[in-house]
């Protein structure tokens, strides 16, 4: 017998959520064949059997929340052949596994509760995740047995259609308790993003300064090269490139804005590794850009195109999350006017981006003109970053961006 444990994740993680088990017990694995996809903090991670043979018992269901070294799963090593599991070729596994419960419960459950459904752990998590009464669901499994699709078929048909069920005892309801809720269990990241994010609020002295910057001359530029630069790269010139080597130029000039506080000491840090926040489904994250200052535009431009897609298709590694010391996060491709941006960890400082609008801006005393503007936010941890600082931060991103050919000159 071989056990399956959680393994080592990463410095800061210590338990994990199982999301799927890949395989079921009776099924046959080879060594370093995934058996399940472990939710983490931040990123969804594939634990492998370390030995070939026969999963003989899972140790947790899915949902179930488990530690760095908790056993999880036990293999019986050797041929699947040879097992007494194994079903005959006049039977599957999972024929077998529905007879074994129903014998379980046919002999070993009391008269009482011999109407429970059989189900498997996947439709009896969804069930209660969504409220139901597994007894009212119907299944198209010959043996019985309710699945995961039943659960999730029946919860999308009309009620008037469901299976009837037992009469039970009812309840006198408030008015409040008779009005339509749905009720959803936060995934493992969304609590994490929840409980860090009070955090954040909570440890640091976070305030933020704002400004806007006159966009014409970014979009102007971008207009007249983005066809030969996409010809050239392969990748579309985009704002966030000129945004984060602005960040990078005002990093250098303003350095406690890339730092960091130790306890009672200050860290401050002599490279650009740049978080762009990425929505996805199952929340906002952070994939980080390495070197920044040493990257033109091109690099940059894919680098984030490249991190992006990983996140959506929840492909990202922990190594392309960790260690940024600067975040841009762009609330205005929601249409976001103006926002305050919550610090990323233990950075101290984040900038906000928000949706181009066109405003009048006064020109001179005589003149005004209708202008591409786009308000911009920076958050800052005022524990070791001051008001002159900040604002000296944002008023240098906005001069470089207003006079993009000067990021040329900032190397």
């Amino acid at each position: 017998m071989v056990e399956i444990k959680v393994p080592e994740l990463a410095e800061s993680i210590t338990e994990g959520t199982i999301a799927s088990w890949l395989k079921k017990p009776g099924d046959h694995v080879e060594k370093g064949e995934y058996i399940l996809e472990l939710e983490t903090d931040k990123v969804n991670v594939e634990v492998i059997s370390e030995e070939s043979g026969t999963l003989k018992e899972l140790k947790a269901e899915e949902g179930d929340t488990v530690e760095v070294g908790q056993v999880i799963a036990i293999v019986e090593a050797g041929n699947p052949s040879t097992s007494q599991s194994t079903p005959s070729s006049n039977e599957t596994t999972e024929a077998q596994q529905v007879k074994e419960e129903v014998k379980e419960v046919q002999n070993e459950v009391p008269a009482s509760k011999l109407n429970r459904p059989i189900a498997s752990p996947a439709a009896r998590k969804l069930a209660r995740e969504k409220g139901l009464d597994l007894s009212m669901v119907p299944t198209t499994d010959p043996l019985g047995r309710v699945r995961k699709q039943d659960v999730e078929h029946f919860n999308e048909a009309p009620r008037s259609q469901a299976a009837p069920s037992a009469p039970v005892q009812q309840k006198a309801l408030s008015v409040e308790d008779a009005k339509p809720v749905e009720r959803q269990k936060m995934s493992r990241r969304r609590q994490t993003i929840a409980k860090r994010l009070v955090e954040v609020q909570q440890n640091a002295a976070m305030l933020t300064t704002f400004n806007e910057i006159d966009m014409t001359a970014v979009m102007a530029l971008r207009k007249r090269k983005k066809d030969k630069f996409f010809e050239s790269h392969d990748v579309r010139l985009g704002f966030m490139s000129f945004f984060t080597k602005a960040v990078v130029a005002a990093l250098k000039k303003y350095p406690s804005v890339n730092g960091e506080i130790d306890g009672d000491e200050v860290i401050l840090k002599k490279f650009y590794d740049i978080g762009v926040a990425v929505s996805t489904e199952e929340g906002l994250v952070v994939p980080v850009v390495r070197d920044c200052d040493r990257k033109n535009f091109a690099e940059i431009e894919g680098n984030i195109l490249e991190l992006a897609k990983k996140a959506r298709d929840n492909k990202l590694s922990l190594s392309d999350l960790q260690g940024g010391t600067f975040t841009i996060t762009n609330g205005g491709v929601f249409g976001s006017l103006l926002s305050t941006p919550i610090l990323n960890g233990n950075q101290v400082g984040i900038l906000g981006m928000h949706t181009i609008q066109t405003r009048p801006v006064a020109i001179d005393a005589e003149r005004m003109e209708n202008r591409p503007m786009m308000y911009v936010a920076l958050s800052y941890d005022h524990r070791i970053i001051d008001g002159k600082e900040a604002v000296g931060f944002l008023v240098k991103v906005k001069e470089l961006l207003e006079n993009p050919e000067d990021l040329l000159l900032e190397g």
